[in-house]
């Protein structure tokens, strides 16, 4: 065995599964190094039931795709396991993406099968970045997805990431509070996700400051000295209604009127509680002051407070926004769909007796319709590579393809760009700002039956009669090869 401390080594080249790198040296030795292919990543299901997801992370996957190298302690480590070959090995000290990369932007709603992102790269670099590219993308996504949801639930109201603590490990924190911004949420009380990202940082005090000082109003007044521009005082340590209030008003009366002024609710039932401090906050001339509530909070338990018409003025929400815990999968996938031989692209399908496992063959367009008299998306389309979509066109279901429907006044949407073409990065990001302000917009041109949390439409996403027409040749043809 090598004595190079391999182990101690943090690379992300080798953050793959294990057999995209016994494929990849298989395909070797088998001469099939410089066959180009192409895999789409695409989703199943909507998280939560719900009807839309949001894309993420595609920014995060670029950046690692146009730096992934293998190290010398990375090649040394696979040199000791005496499985690969020296040609591989060598092979892998030069690893660098030549392929190409088209892909739906950031922040953009998506449904189930739709290719979010296209990969078209010879076969062994196309293999080696599935499992960062299922990583980066499923995250970002799943966290947007559910910001998504308790953003909307809140109406006009400002949500907080208050996630920080609650991630599962550094990353995954750092970069929920990324998704989570770009789907709609003010700020983080990450710090470093602030600085990464440009997010505004939001925070207080936690209990333990009150429980150091011992006392409500003393720790309030030593808060408000530190910082009297402004003030959220963590008022609930010990009684909410009889303590913690009373002693916020009497601090808030003794700063400047211009002071930005607010308590948080942390425990108990919201509702009462808010209104009832609201009361005291009244009554004492502190009309101004605002209210946030936390306390493992969802896009469930803030829209039955805004039914019940709790006067909350924000919304910090932790736990259950960060690791999106009521469904912490996000079911993206990575599938071969064509091989390019001699020129020609040959169309590739994975059969299953589960129907919604049976993919989309080809190298296909991704298009969306918008209803000319009101802005909004009625429907996406999936057509083979270089399809032209015109006036008028007919919109089947592919699982009843009788089932026709005319789609006119209508304005259509190519929906992937071009990201790297031939190992070259051409698309600009935009920054998180910008991305944010357009995963708004989009969802704004979705009917609004697609935005109820439960039993929300249906969105459809078409075949076009080509496309159609070769899934249909693709699972009778393998078909007959069973006999």
């Amino acid at each position: 065995m090598s004595h190079i401390n391999w182990k101690n080594e943090k690379n992300l080249a080798l953050l793959v599964d294990f057999y995209e790198i016994t494929m990849t040296n298989g395909y070797m030795i088998n001469g099939d190094t410089n066959v180009k292919v192409y895999f789409d990543y695409f989703f199943r299901r909507v998280p939560d039931g719900g009807g839309f997801a949001i894309t993420a992370g595609l920014e995060q996957f670029i950046d690692y795709l146009m730096n992934i190298r293998f190290s010398l302690e990375d090649v040394q480590m696979l040199r000791d396991m005496k499985m690969f070959s020296e040609a591989f090995l060598n092979y892998l000290l030069s690893f660098k993406f030549t392929g190409d990369v088209w892909a739906i932007p950031e922040g953009t709603p998506v449904f189930p099968n739709t290719p979010v992102i296209t990969i078209g790269a010879p076969i062994l670099e196309a293999q080696m970045i599935e499992t960062m590219l299922l990583l980066v993308v499923n995250h970002q996504s799943l966290i947007a997805t559910k910001a998504s949801r308790i953003v909307r639930s809140a109406g006009k109201k400002p949500v907080v990431d208050f996630g920080a603590r609650r991630g599962h490990g550094a990353d995954a924190t750092i970069y929920g509070a990324r998704a989570m911004y770009l789907a709609g949420c003010v700020g983080t009380s990450n710090l470093l996700a602030s600085k990464m990202f440009d997010i505004p940082p939001i925070g207080t005090m936690a209990h333990s400051w009150v429980q150091f000082y011992g006392d409500d109003k003393l720790a309030f007044e030593n808060y408000a000295k530190a910082y009297p521009p402004k003030a959220t005082l963590l008022v609930d340590t010990y009684n909410v209604l009889s303590s913690g209030v009373p002693a916020a008003i009497e601090v808030f009366k003794n700063m400047d009127k211009e002071a930005v002024k607010g308590i948080r609710l942390d425990s108990g039932d919201l509702k009462y509680l808010s209104q009832e401090a609201r009361k005291l906050l009244n009554n004492a001339g502190l009309s101004d002051v605002a209210i946030t509530a936390s306390n493992s909070l969802d896009e469930y338990k803030i829209r039955e407070l805004e039914i019940q018409g709790a006067p909350l003025d924000s919304y910090g929400v932790g736990e259950r926004m960060m690791t999106a815990s009521s469904e912490p999968v996000y079911g993206g996938v990575y599938k071969l769909v064509a091989v390019e031989e001699n020129g020609e692209i040959d169309p590739r399908i994975k059969i299953s007796e589960d129907l919604v496992k049976v993919t989309n063959p080809g190298l296909e367009d991704v298009w969306r319709f918008f209803d000319n008299k009101t802005g909004k998306a009625f429907a996406d389309l999936l057509t083979l590579k270089g399809e032209e979509v015109g006036d008028n066109y007919i919109l089947f279901d592919e699982g009843m393809p009788w089932r026709k429907k005319k789609a006119y006044n209508y304005t259509v949407k190519k929906l992937q760009e071009e990201i790297i073409v031939s190992g070259k990065l051409v698309y600009k990001f935009p920054s998180l700002n910008d991305v944010r302000a357009y995963c708004k917009a989009e969802i704004d041109k979705l009917w609004d039956g697609l935005l109820r949390f439960e039993t929300p439409d249906h969105y459809y996403v078409n075949l076009s009669f080509d496309l159609w027409t070769e899934k249909r040749r693709l699972i009778e043809e393998n078909y007959t090869k069973l006999g």
